[in-house]
């Protein structure tokens, strides 16, 4: 179970504490993003370290290479297992932000996300399918020095063709009886362990459960 990572996504610290309490003796981490952070803050997160599994910050800085450093120096003395930038913020921007982060901690670039398709891109001008995106910004953050991206286990295949030793972080993970809801490019947990993915980041299928633990278990268990 390791290689789960569990979204913590509510704003509520209580509930967030409950859900973290029932995931950490089987979850690989937790991954706190911006519904989390906007409420509680670096203390919020801080607080759910204390659990004592890595913990995952996805904020998906993208801004001006200065503003990103100071950002993620900001989150200090956090030392996260994993934080997320958009590959879209350009090769500079990367570099800083991996610069920036705490020894040890893996930086990310996010390339599509997984509520886009095609006609989405087509919309923001950008051509062709999803996996050419995703290939053309996984080199630039290969370049850039970071650690690895997060993609959809759509896109894993040519993505790893290109960079056999980079760490991908796989969300919109779906198991195959589950509601897919604002996401489009799903997989299963056990397709994507098998394209490749490092880890998987798995949310309301775990969470919007009546046992959390339990749902995690049997995701586990189709690994």
């Amino acid at each position: 179970m390791k290689n789960i990572f569990v979204a913590i996504d509510t704003p509520d610290l209580e509930h967030a504490r409950a859900l973290a309490k029932a995931v950490a003796p089987l979850a690989g981490g937790l991954k706190l993003g911006l519904e989390f952070f906007c409420h509680n803050g670096r203390a919020g997160v801080m607080e759910l370290a204390e659990t004592g599994v890595p913990i995952f910050v996805d904020l998906k800085f993208h801004d001006i290479p200065n503003t990103v450093a100071k950002a993620i120096h900001a989150l200090s003395p956090l030392t996260p297992a994993v934080l997320t930038v958009h590959a879209a913020g350009g090769r500079a921007m990367m570099e800083d932000a991996k610069a920036a982060a705490p020894a040890g901690t893996k930086v990310v670039a996010v390339t599509l996300l997984t509520s886009l398709d095609r006609a989405d891109l087509g919309s923001i001008g950008v051509a062709g399918e999803p996996d050419g995106q995703v290939e053309r910004l996984a080199d630039l953050a290969r370049t850039a020095g970071l650690d690895g991206i997060v993609c959809s286990g759509n896109e894993l295949g040519v993505a790893r063709a290109a960079w056999k030793e980079g760490f991908f972080v796989v969300p919109g993970i779906r198991p195959a009886d589950a509601a897919a809801g604002d996401q489009k490019r799903v997989m299963t947990p056990r397709a994507a362990i098998d394209a490749g993915a490092s880890i998987l980041v798995i949310g309301r299928p775990i969470t919007a459960a009546d046992d959390p633990a339990e749902a995690l278990r049997a995701i586990a268990a189709t690994l």
